[in-house]
């Protein structure tokens, strides 16, 4: 989730006095209000899975939904991230980077914080320091370079070519938002990892848990996944979970993602999509792989199903959300 401020708060202010000091030339922005990616390098894509349950991919009606399903979920996990460009230096974006991520667990039916692991909330700058000769000088060299209260990230590493960033506002800025985007995924995956060595109860993750072995390794760690720039099926397959009603989920495919851990995956339809977008109440479940995918998947859909209510109202994104999820939320904006 990205959280949206258009005002800039105590630490924008904060951090371009201490960077005006080292930065003669540096300028505030006012109302850059909060980032994403402006563009992507990749485009939306269809890849083919393994199916591992049966032979072909098929509409599974999940059994025995009703309206008095009770969730095994015990608690569940998100985090945010808050991207702000609060000043330039000749062109070079200066951006400050907003991260957190919090596990609330289910206790007598409300949502408190996980006590055996604190939530997580990280503020750092994000500077190409390659393009910024007088502060790169202040700070010296090291990994943990720190700037007043800030904690400093290099944006302008050189890849594994060896060559550096161009000096492009757009690329710079981009390459700040993406290592937010990194960021916020450590301390997700911090969290779930934590969780999992604890093995308390099954853990509902925003998200994907195959950047973390121990994660994708785990019963516990269960993944939910709302958006579908990859949508894994092509052709019939593709056709089938377009056209899956609500209550009814794929069959059982696996997930190997490049440099990434394999997971046993499905599509779940939370919600009727009559007169919605294709992709409207639709979610992606991974797991861990376990050698009964059928009865996992089955249980573990009427889990996530039991979580669409109450509704996540009034986020946009109600159809595909958990009220627990929508929760975490809430929490990490108060603290953040």
């Amino acid at each position: 989730m990205l959280v949206s401020s258009s005002s800039p708060d105590s630490a924008s202010r904060a951090a371009i006095r201490l960077l005006k000091e080292w930065l003669p030339g540096a300028s505030a922005v006012e109302g850059s209000g909060d980032l994403e990616l402006s563009s992507r390098a990749d485009q939306p894509q269809l890849i083919s899975a393994e199916i591992v349950e049966g032979k072909t991919l098929r509409a599974v009606r999940v059994p025995d939904v009703t309206r008095t399903m009770i969730s095994g979920f015990g608690a569940f996990l998100d985090g945010t991230q808050k991207v702000r460009l609060i000043g330039r230096h000749f062109g070079v974006p200066i951006v400050l980077g907003t991260t957190s991520a919090a596990v609330r667990v289910r206790v007598n039916r409300r949502l408190v914080t996980w006590g055996h692991k604190p939530p997580r909330l990280d503020q750092k700058l994000y500077l190409p320091l390659k393009y910024l000769p007088p502060l790169t000088e202040a700070l010296g060299a090291g990994s943990q370079r720190k700037y007043g209260q800030f904690q400093v990230v290099d944006t302008s590493i050189p890849d594994a070519s060896g060559a550096y960033p161009s000096e492009h506002p757009t690329v710079l800025l981009e390459r700040a938002i993406r290592a937010v985007d990194r960021q916020r995924d450590a301390l997700e995956d911090e969290l779930a990892e934590a969780w999992c060595a604890r093995g308390e109860a099954p853990l509902f993750i925003d998200g994907s848990i195959t950047r973390s072995p121990h994660a994708a390794a785990s019963a516990n760690a269960i993944g939910v996944i709302k958006s579908h720039f990859t949508l894994y099926v092509e052709g019939e397959a593709l056709r089938t979970v377009v056209g899956l009603a609500k209550g009814e989920r794929s069959s059982v495919f696996q997930v190997t993602p490049k440099s990434r851990s394999a997971v046993m995956s499905w599509y779940l339809r939370q919600r009727d999509p009559e007169g919605h977008d294709v992709l409207w109440g639709l979610v992606r479940v991974e797991i861990s792989r376990c050698d009964n995918p059928t009865e996992r998947a089955d249980e573990i859909s009427r889990w996530v199903l039991a979580e669409t209510s109450p509704l996540a109202l009034p986020d946009g994104r109600w159809d595909k959300m958990s009220y627990g999820i929508r929760d975490a939320e809430e929490f990490l904006r108060a603290i953040s």
